[in-house]
C-alpha cells in the first residue's frame, strides 16, 4: 500500500470517472479529493499541497491547460492529463506547457496505476533518487543541486522539462541520442510514442543556449539519428 500522506487532486467533470478512479487510487491508499471544474480545482489548490494531478483538458470555466500553467506557477509535482482528446497536438500541448504524461480516453486501471506509481517514483514520493552534482561541459555549467544551469552570460532560464533534457544531454555528450531515449530517459515518460515534442523542447534549449552566450549549436542534430551535445 502507498503512504496515507500522498495526496492527489483529480479533476474531471464527469462523475463516473471520479467515482471510479477516485476509489480506486482510495484503494491503492492515496488521498483523494475531487473537483469537477478548473475553478474548484484551483480552490483546493491554493488550499492544499498535492503530491501528483490529475487533469481533464475538457473542463468547466477554467481548462485543463490553463490549470496545469497555473499549477506550474509554484509546484513541480506530477501532472498527469487524462483526456478524451487524443490527437497528437493535444498531447504534445500538454506536455510542453508542463504535463509530465498523458492518457487517453478510454483507458485501462492498470496502466493509469502504473503511471501514476511511476511518476511518483521520478518525484521522491517513493523512493527515486534523482542523480545530483555539478557538470560542465563546453562552456555549459549545469549544477543538479541548485537545479540551475548558466552560460557565459550568465544563468540559462530553462523549464524542468528544459533542465532534464540539458542535463541528460550534457552527460552523454558526444552521444548520438534517439527521440525515444531521450523521452524515456531524460523525461520518464515510459508510455509515449510522440517524439514531436523533443523536436519542439531542443529548438527552445537552443534559444537558451544563444541567450545565455552559448553556441545554440552545441546541440547537434544527427539527421536520422537524433541529438548529441558537443564535447
Amino acid at each position: 500500500m502507498t503512504d496515507k500522506t500522498t495526496r492527489i487532486l483529480l479533476v474531471d467533470d464527469e462523475e463516473s470517472i471520479t467515482d471510479f478512479v477516485g476509489y480506486a487510487l482510495r484503494k491503492e491508499g492515496f488521498v483523494v479529493d475531487i473537483a469537477a471544474t478548473g475553478t474548484e480545482a484551483a480552490a483546493f489548490d491554493a488550499q492544499e499541497s498535492y503530491d501528483l494531478f490529475i487533469l481533464d483538458i475538457m473542463l468547466p470555466g477554467i481548462d485543463g491547460y490553463e490549470l496545469c500553467r497555473r499549477i506550474r506557477a509554484h509546484s513541480q509535482a506530477p501532472i498527469l492529463f487524462l483526456s478524451a482528446r487524443d490527437k497528437e497536438l493535444d498531447k504534445v500541448i500538454g506536455l510542453e506547457i508542463g504535463g509530465d504524461d498523458y492518457l487517453t480516453k478510454p483507458f485501462g486501471l492498470r496502466e493509469l496505476l502504473a503511471r501514476i506509481h511511476a511518476l511518483l517514483r521520478r518525484s521522491n514520493q517513493e523512493g527515486y533518487q534523482a542523480t545530483s552534482g555539478s557538470i560542465t561541459v563546453a562552456g555549459v555549467t549545469l549544477d543538479e543541486d541548485a537545479h540551475q544551469a548558466l552560460g557565459e552570460n550568465g544563468p540559462i532560464h530553462l523549464t524542468p522539462r528544459e533542465f532534464e533534457l540539458l542535463a541528460y544531454l550534457m552527460k552523454n555528450a558526444g552521444k548520438v541520442l534517439g527521440r525515444e531515449e531521450l523521452l524515456h530517459e531524460a523525461w520518464g515518460w515510459e508510455y509515449l510514442t510522440e517524439s514531436k515534442t523533443v523536436d519542439t523542447h531542443i529548438k527552445r534549449l537552443r534559444d537558451k543556449l544563444a541567450e545565455a552566450g552559448c553556441d545554440p549549436q552545441l546541440v547537434e542534430t544527427v539527421r536520422g539519428y537524433g541529438y548529441r551535445f558537443r564535447s
